[in-house]
């Protein structure tokens, strides 16, 4: 078995005991994004004969060369998730060579996006909200996000499926709970108020156990599935 077999196989153990945790009530389905950025065609080939579907990709060059490296893998189920910021002289390549973005953090990207989605399949898309308020990072206030989520989700071409956040880099595990536990609010909120989103997407290679038992379905895994990077 090779190491990203064994640490894909691990990391799935440790999203189902997370997943057994939880009550019942509050048990579902939980996404597994392996972060790809800076990796190989050689290790994607490697994780997807591994049983990995989803990767997730930063930076849009990197990513576009490696989709069509693998341009093999699609019709068998693979699916490319962007994860990055993103300016909007780069949205015309992630709307027409992506299934996700996670990333929106204003609505000039989500209308760019839109624009150049049009006559293809809807382009699932994620509000990133700062959860955290530190001014080095991306995403919108929590206060802002009910509004823009409405008007992103009137966009055509767009399908829009909920949160996206990074918190704050702590070892802390009662930072991080409360940070993910104000995303699951905002989550619960907005579902509340009609939109019925159902994507939460939090939780990298550090903290996605406790992200999953405050709420995530979607956690985005790099160095725990191909290790570090040289």
């Amino acid at each position: 078995m090779s190491p990203i077999e064994s640490n894909l196989q691990h990391v799935g153990a440790c999203i189902d005991a997370a997943i057994a945790g939880l009550s019942h009530e509050r048990q579902k389905p939980v996404t597994l994004v392996a972060v790809s950025k800076a990796r190989s065609v050689a290790e994607v080939r490697e994780a997807f004969a591994a049983g990995q579907r989803a990767f997730g990709e930063n930076y849009v060059q990197e990513a576009l060369a490696k989709i069509g490296a693998t341009a093999d893998l699609r019709p068998l189920g693979a699916i490319w998730h962007y994860i990055g910021p993103l300016q909007t002289n780069k949205a015309r390549q992630v709307a027409q060579h992506f299934d996700w973005m996670h990333a929106i953090d204003r609505l000039k990207i989500a209308q760019a996006l839109s624009g150049y989605r049009l006559g293809l399949p809807p382009l699932n898309v994620c509000l990133q909200i700062n959860i955290s308020g530190e001014a080095s990072k991306s995403g919108v206030a929590p206060a802002d996000a009910p509004t823009l989520a409405k008007q992103i989700a009137a966009l055509p071409g767009l399908k829009f499926r909920g949160f996206m956040a990074i918190i704050e880099n702590t070892p802390d595990e009662a930072t991080q709970r409360t940070q993910f536990r104000m995303m699951q609010q905002l989550f619960d909120t907005v579902n509340r108020n009609g939109m019925a989103i159902d994507t939460l997407s939090m939780g990298m290679s550090n903290d996605y156990r406790v992200a999953i038992e405050e709420g995530a379905n979607m956690v985005r895994v790099g160095s725990a599935i191909f290790g570090l990077r040289s």
